[in-house]
């Protein structure tokens, strides 16, 4: 998949119409599908999506000085969505069911402000506040829905009018209070609440309007699955029943990825079990491991890669990424993986046999952002892209011997039985002794990225020893098998800091 978007977006409304435009380019790449960011009305035009005004405004009324959103007009959103549709590309929805942000009305109710370190300190006594709460949606008219949300549907609220004051404000009333400590994350003793206005699932209204929106949204889009966004500060129950709950209403296939911002993998196996292994969560700790070794190469131990992530313990639940718009430079979760790896983690997560790899946009097209120097790597990408669809196949052997090169081979399948070796080295120049089967005795390889000259040729036992470049990748096939547009090419850049 594609995450098709970033954090530096140009506010022009006209991302929806690039993304419809590249539909074709995406699938003759070997995209299969797009997760395209939040789509309905936030705090403002520049809103990314994840400051959540009205989750029933997908770029079609005034509100909050702008009918469309960022990327668009509802309109040109159905049009790209049909657009990837017709050419067999899923469409994948960020959806943000934590919070609610820029409320309508201030309205005044009790609560306690709690310590930002530890949600269960009170550091204040129960007083009444004045916070954004009533949300009445008046630019859409109850079109679609007539629900207006008030202060007892929130948990918490990040600002008290009443007193010009910033902190976390518990609300206090009959049911209310955190979720509990088991259902969210125990950082800060509960994790609960994240920010703006802390939607309450306690309360018997929410849970059954959040359904209704689901079916709606679903049904108006026509995506085949979701990203759920902040699933560690909502209630595990309600992500396990709302999950159900579209499963039955659109089909066991419908696509489920949670985003649980976590680097102990076992925290996040640990959620997939309370979920029943239902559906995919992104894995955060091996994105960590990748940032790790493109920041210090000499010291991090190649061979560790994989130990601690998803991609090793269950790697069918994995969604495998090198970057998203969480971890770029400037965000507050920054964990950067160095431009000069970025073609070996994209080697890794797209040519071994493990997860369900994700692209990330500026990775692929380049940075808005000024302070990121890097345009990103297409036609290394491209060529990675090529090499999954026509070689990486079958189950991977892994040769994790070397603190500073690795690598693995593809045995392929019946459909494709050719498969690959690929090598990475994290410093100097280097070579791996692998075997690709006994089948292709004889036979020559080349390296096929285009930086190894050399022809390599498989002894009787199917074993040979490949080479690579320092800081770089190869990936070795067949000489006979490589014809294609590429056949003459000189071999991809890599990036070097």
């Amino acid at each position: 998949m594609m995450q098709y978007f970033e954090w530096d977006l140009p506010n022009d409304g006209k991302h929806w119409q690039r993304l419809r435009d590249d539909a074709k380019h995406l699938s003759e790449k070997g995209i299969t599908a797009v997760w395209i960011p939040p789509c309905f009305k936030g705090t403002s035009q520049e809103d990314v999506g994840y400051g959540v005004y009205d989750l029933y405004d997908l770029g079609e009324f005034k509100q909050k000085g702008t009918t469309r959103t960022k990327y668009g007009t509802k309109e040109e959103l159905h049009e790209a969505i049909d657009a990837l549709h017709e050419y067999g590309i899923q469409v994948y929805a960020d959806v943000v069911l934590n919070h609610k942000a820029a409320a309508d009305e201030t309205e005044s109710f009790q609560a306690i402000q709690v310590d930002e370190n530890d949600r269960h300190k009170a550091i204040s006594e129960e007083h009444e506040i004045e916070g954004w709460t009533h949300f009445q949606f008046p630019g859409r008219e109850r079109k679609y829905s007539d629900f207006e949300w008030h202060w007892y549907h929130f948990s918490g609220v990040s600002r008290d009018e009443k007193l010009d004051t910033e902190g976390i404000f518990q609300i206090v009333g009959e049911g209310k209070g955190w979720a509990d400590d088991d259902e969210v994350s125990d950082e800060f003793g509960n994790y609960d609440y994240l920010m703006f206005a802390d939607i309450d699932y306690g309360h018997e209204e929410i849970l059954e309007e959040t359904k209704q929106w689901l079916k709606w949204f679903i049904n108006e889009t026509g995506i085949d699955g979701i990203r759920l966004d902040a699933v560690k500060h909502i209630k595990s129950s309600v992500i396990n029943e709302l999950v159900d709950y579209v499963r039955t209403e659109f089909g066991e296939d419908f696509f489920f990825v949670a985003e649980y911002w976590e680097q102990d993998t076992e925290v996040l196996e640990q959620y997939l079990e309370k979920q029943d292994f239902d559906f995919s969560m992104m894995d955060v700790g091996f994105h960590y491991a990748l940032h790790e070794a493109s920041v210090d190469p000499k010291n991090f131990d190649l061979a560790k890669l994989f130990d601690g992530t998803l991609y090793r313990n269950d790697a069918r639940y994995a969604v495998t990424f090198v970057d998203n718009h969480d971890s770029q430079p400037g965000q507050s979760l920054e964990s950067f993986v160095k431009p000069w790896f970025k073609p070996l983690a994209y080697g890794i997560i797209l040519l071994s046999s493990y997860g369900y790899p994700c692209l990330y946009y500026p990775d692929y097209y380049g940075y808005q952002a000024k302070d990121i120097d890097y345009n990103g790597n297409q036609e290394l990408i491209d060529k990675l892209l090529y090499i999954r669809q026509q070689f990486a196949y079958g189950e991977t052997a892994r040769y994790l011997d070397d603190a500073s090169c690795i690598g693995f081979t593809r045995s392929g399948d019946d459909d494709h039985p050719v498969g690959c070796a690929v090598v990475i080295s994290t410093t100097e120049e280097n070579q791996k002794e692998m075997n690709v089967g006994s089948l292709h005795a004889g036979e020559t390889y080349i390296d096929v990225i285009g930086y190894r000259k050399e022809e390599v040729t498989i002894d009787e036992n199917g074993s040979a020893v490949f080479a690579v470049d320092a800081t770089s990748i190869s990936v070795w096939v067949p000489k006979k098998s490589w014809k294609n547009k590429y056949t003459n090419n000189d071999g991809c850049r890599l990036y070097n800091d």
